[in-house]
């Protein structure tokens, strides 16, 4: 199991432009994404989403309140707008209202992603030092409250909404929640969304769009 890593100290955050423009030098893009980069960064998006909603309880009432406290209405303003959004993951069940993604809406997701994460890096922190708690004990994490309520609200959810939920196993959606929520260490911090961006690139370059989130 990875170490937890100390969390970097800083003092600023990354800021958003008006109207909900997001500027090129905060999340840096080189070039436009190819058509599979997309559906892999959106893949991601969604499951960083998901673990956040599985780990802290977080629905789409927050997610719109951290749009709104980032200026982010322009792109993310209702209920049926982030819904798309989200929908827009290939791993997502049915074809309503499934739009395509594109660079300011993953930006903006981004954004909001590690607004939440910070909001209750409190609670991550926790999550995470349980973890490693119980890999040195030599114990399974669902044996911890915390961390075992975790697991099954993020396989329950995955299950519920992804084409894959039925057929994929009980151990591989662990690993995956697990993944995450150590990822979500780092993006919860100050510079968690440049380096939640810089992954996502990197991610989708080198990643099968079948195999999201996995090195």
């Amino acid at each position: 199991m990875p170490p937890t890593a100390k969390l970097p100290i800083q003092s600023t955050d990354l800021a958003v432009a008006p109207e909900g423009a997001i500027a090129n030098d905060v999340l840096p893009l080189a070039g436009q994404p190819a058509p599979h980069q997309l559906d892999n960064i959106k893949t991601q998006l969604d499951l960083v989403l998901l673990a956040l909603e599985a780990l802290a309880g977080i629905g789409s009432e927050a997610m719109l309140q951290a749009a709104a406290e980032l200026n982010l209405q322009a792109v993310v303003g209702d209920r049926v707008s982030l819904w798309r959004l989200r929908q827009s993951s290939p791993l997502r069940k049915g074809q309503g209202g499934r739009k395509k993604l594109d660079v300011e809406e993953a930006r903006a997701l981004v954004l909001i992603s590690c607004h939440l994460a910070k909001q209750h890096q409190e609670l991550i922190r926790r999550a995470v030092a349980l973890l490693e708690q119980m890999a040195e004990q030599g114990r399974e994490p669902h044996q911890a409250a915390l961390l075992g309520d975790y697991l099954d609200s993020f396989s329950n959810i995955y299950q519920e909404r992804m084409e894959d939920g039925d057929t994929t196993s009980a151990d591989a959606l662990a690993n995956l929640a697990l993944k995450i929520l150590i990822d979500l260490l780092f993006y919860s911090t100050a510079s968690g969304p440049r380096r939640l961006w810089l992954a996502l690139i990197d991610r989708s370059s080198r990643a099968a769009i079948a195999a999201p989130m996995t090195e």
